[in-house]
């Protein structure tokens, strides 16, 4: 584990490459605080568990489904991503994630998406 304090693009790059690769505990322990909170319409979750609930969840509503990163955008410590998704059964048109970035690690993050069919 790197005790460096990374900069929030090189978070935000490591995030989106692990995620890209199917590695959510590498993802977690590398680049998510301990503590980081996470909003979105499914309630508050806490820490990395809430992380890899919300990350299951995401898998279970889009099985093997393949991500397009559309937007990128990195400001100090705040990152931003809108995002597409298309699995067998369903799609998201609509994926917007926001992130805070603190000592290289996210802090908190805000996910927004809605399932639709395929």
């Amino acid at each position: 584990m790197t005790t460096t304090r990374r900069p929030t693009s090189e978070v935000f790059d490591d995030h989106l490459e692990r995620a890209r690769q199917g590695d959510v505990e590498g993802n977690l322990e590398h680049n998510y605080s301990p503590d980081v909170v996470l909003l979105s319409a499914y309630g508050v979750e806490r820490g990395r568990d809430g992380a890899r609930r919300l990350a299951d969840l995401l898998g279970r509503q889009l099985p093997s489904a393949s991500f397009e990163y559309v937007l990128r955008q990195v400001e100090g410590e705040v990152a931003l991503l809108e995002w597409t998704a298309m699995s067998e059964g369903a799609r998201v048109d609509d994926g917007v994630d926001s992130f805070v970035v603190r000592d290289g690690r996210i802090v908190a993050q805000t996910i927004h998406y809605t399932v639709r069919p395929a």
